[in-house]
């Protein structure tokens, strides 16, 4: 299955993904009218696409016991669709994949079942592996539908890749856009470089993950320097966790990147993206080496209406002492960042639609 011209076209010039939270009702079982109300503030708020399935998402919808994530798949499907059939937009739709080979075939054959567009690969499940085995895991998975790779931070359960790697990583055919989120910048080039020197950097749509480094990723250029001439590489959107709240703020973020402003007034780029990770810093409780960042992101959620609580598939998770004052801090620090009173418009519509 190759991506569509119209979806590939999107991908390339960029776009806002945010990685969804899931909506539970206060007995932990899935409250699939906020589900479905949270999607569509997402996709009214000009989000291109919505990743699914992924560690925002909770991994935990996959255990037995629980086993909500292709019914997730389908809701979350079933909104992009609407969207699209009535505003004539295109909406990226992409899926969490993850564990060893026989688990991600399955999950990478559900999601093409429920006609997404790319599988958001996770490697956490080969902590110790060499390159070419993941390589070869990789290959089988794009045999069934495109990729979008994931450089996840080790700090969160992701592992070291090198620069080799993601140059083989990107020769595949059949990927399609990397998300790009180690947290760190020596990494985050070793992704770069390595799309140069696959000889496919044309082909692969780069998106920011590095939740610490938002918008001075998005106006960054690269020139790689690889058999003789320089190509230059950009970050075009971002897949972000922290993308899931204040969505419409983060449109207008990329809107203006595009559009040029941050290049006529680069002290206000400086100056608004040490505001952007602060508030990261808030939601995703790095003060407690991220214990709180789900709960975080859903405590934004439940302020401005569209969850009911902050409840994860885990009773043990909670917010971290603090983290709540944090949050607090960020809401008045930064009001300009927030998108509270285009929630407070439409989420009765959401909500009841």
């Amino acid at each position: 299955m190759n991506i569509s011209q119209e979806i590939g076209t999107l991908l390339k010039h960029g776009t806002v993904i945010p990685a969804l939270p899931l909506a539970l009702k206060r007995n932990r079982k899935p409250d699939e009218r906020r589900q479905r109300a949270l999607l569509r503030y997402y996709l009214d708020a000009g989000a291109g696409g919505i990743a699914v399935g992924v560690h925002t998402t909770q991994f935990a919808i996959r255990e037995p016991e629980i086993n909500i994530y292709t019914p997730l798949l389908q809701i979350a499907s079933e909104e992009m669709d609407a969207y699209s059939l009535i505003s004539g937009k295109p909406v990226i739709k992409i899926a969490g994949v993850i564990g060893r080979t026989a688990q991600a075939e399955r999950e990478a054959e559900q999601a093409l079942k429920n006609g997404y567009h790319a599988g958001l690969l996770s490697l956490a499940a080969f902590k110790d592996a060499a390159n070419t085995t993941i390589i070869t895991h990789c290959k089988r998975i794009a045999e069934i539908i495109p990729l979008f790779g994931f450089y996840l931070q080790p700090a969160v359960g992701g592992r070291k890749l090198d620069k080799d790697f993601w140059r083989d990583f990107a020769a595949i055919e059949n990927v399609v856009a990397i998300k790009i989120a180690p947290f760190n910048r020596y990494q985050t080039f070793d992704v770069v470089r390595g799309v140069v020197e696959s000889g496919r950097s044309d082909d692969i749509a780069l998106y920011t993950g590095n939740d610490d480094n938002i918008l001075i990723d998005l106006i960054t250029e690269y020139k790689i320097q690889h058999n003789g001439r320089f190509t230059s590489k950009r970050i075009v959107g971002g897949l972000l966790g922290h993308w899931a709240v204040w969505t419409r703020s983060a449109v207008r973020l990329l809107e203006d990147v595009k559009n040029g402003v941050f290049e006529r007034d680069i002290r206000k780029a400086m100056v608004l993206s040490n505001q952007i990770t602060d508030c990261n810093a808030a939601f995703f409780d790095t003060a407690n080496d991220f214990k709180g960042c789900i709960t975080g992101l859903h405590e934004v959620l439940r302020r401005q209406g569209l969850f009911k609580g902050i409840w994860t598939l885990d009773p043990d998770e909670k917010l971290s002492p603090g983290q709540k004052k944090e949050i607090d801090r960020v809401y008045s620090a930064y009001p300009h960042l927030n998108d509270d009173e285009f929630v407070s418009e439409n989420v009765d519509k959401w909500i009841n639609q």
